[in-house]
């Protein structure tokens, strides 16, 4: 009796090991993908959750993403990249501009009026990470190289209608590069990641912010300012530069298929997806500033000629700093142009 009763145990056991062991191995790796907006915000929702269903489904389930948006698995901003170069993290999405002179190169898509939107100029932005920036992010596996739509200036009272009117003003800035931008056009720059702007320009620490239309939404920004100054014309005052990008011993831990997978949701496609999914962004932050009945402010051609002539010195000064590196500064520019111009058309 007991050898019958152990042997049905047996066969139990080993049933259960034979039907488990499928469900132990559907899923093998957890991605956790870590970044500083909130999740209704554009690009976690209709980006990061979206390519996260994806590879979830090329996967077969093998592949599980997890979310964690604004900061929660702690630190800051500017430290998203080394959590995921030391492995904190799976996967990162941040600007490189949020540490200053760590990646030089990059800040040449940053210069002003020299981008266009973020779908067109991030598959440039790709071939630009290929050509010069590759040895810059080693010690990352870069899933995707974007921009953001069109920078625009968001001020309390009047705002910015012509040149003259920047001056004095306390302008909240992302990157390096566009504090530079914003000094040399008269107004005095205060630097900080984009989630602390709302608090700042409600308790007056700012008078106004550089982003685009897309962040306005999740921040409310619209109801914090007053004026929203936009640009005539096919290139931008300003982008930021940003990367999607995964812990290097995890890909290359991955199994040839599972690689392959990751492979097939990376590269100048998903880039240029990033970008679109910022430009559709900027639909509803619009629709929001007029709906309050902000004044939206379109600087015309002339006035925007005037623009480009004052931020000159910005990309000469850029150019010299790179050449002080030995790092070619005029080339990065015209490359930049170029690749920018082969998807955006020329200037206009």
């Amino acid at each position: 009796m007991h050898f019958i009763r152990g042997l049905c145990l047996a066969l139990v056991a080993g049933a259960a090991l034979m039907y488990g062991a499928p469900q132990a191995a559907a899923q093998e790796v957890t991605l956790r993908v870590h970044q500083f907006l909130p999740a209704a915000a554009p690009v976690p929702k209709n980006f990061i959750a979206e390519w996260g269903k994806k590879i979830e489904a090329e996967s077969k389930g093998r592949i599980k993403v997890e979310s964690y948006p604004s900061m929660q698995l702690g630190g800051s901003p500017p430290q998203l990249y080394d959590q995921v170069k030391d492995g904190v993290v799976d996967v990162i999405w941040t600007l490189p501009g949020y540490t200053p002179g760590r990646f030089p190169k990059a800040e040449a898509f940053e210069l002003p009026f020299i981008a266009s939107n973020g779908e067109q100029t991030s598959p440039a932005a790709w071939e630009f990470y290929q050509k010069h920036l590759q040895d810059d992010f080693k010690d990352v596996k870069i899933l995707a190289i974007h921009t953001h739509g069109p920078g625009l200036i968001h001020a309390k009272g009047n705002g910015v209608r012509k040149l003259e009117d920047l001056k004095g003003l306390k302008v909240r800035a992302p990157t390096r590069i566009v504090n530079e931008l914003l000094k040399t056009l008269g107004a005095t720059p205060v630097g900080m990641p984009v989630p602390a702007m709302p608090e700042a320009l409600s308790k007056g620490v700012i008078d106004g912010a550089v982003v685009p239309w897309e962040v306005t939404t999740p921040l409310k920004v619209a109801e914090l300012v007053n004026t929203h100054t936009t640009f005539a014309g096919n290139r931008s005052l300003y982008v930021s530069f940003f990367i999607y990008a995964m812990n290097k011993a995890k890909y290359d831990g991955l199994p040839p298929d599972l690689k392959k997978v990751i492979d097939n949701n990376s590269g100048p496609e998903t880039s240029k997806w990033v970008g679109r999914v910022m430009d559709e962004g900027d639909v509803p932050g619009f629709e929001a500033a007029k709906k309050r009945g902000n004044a939206i402010v379109t600087l015309d051609a002339k006035e925007v000629a005037r623009w480009k002539a004052a931020s000159q010195p910005v990309v000469d000064a850029w150019i010299k700093e790179m050449d002080g590196k030995g790092l070619k500064g005029k080339q990065l520019v015209d490359d930049a142009r170029a690749l920018i111009a082969k998807y955006a058309g020329p200037e206009k």
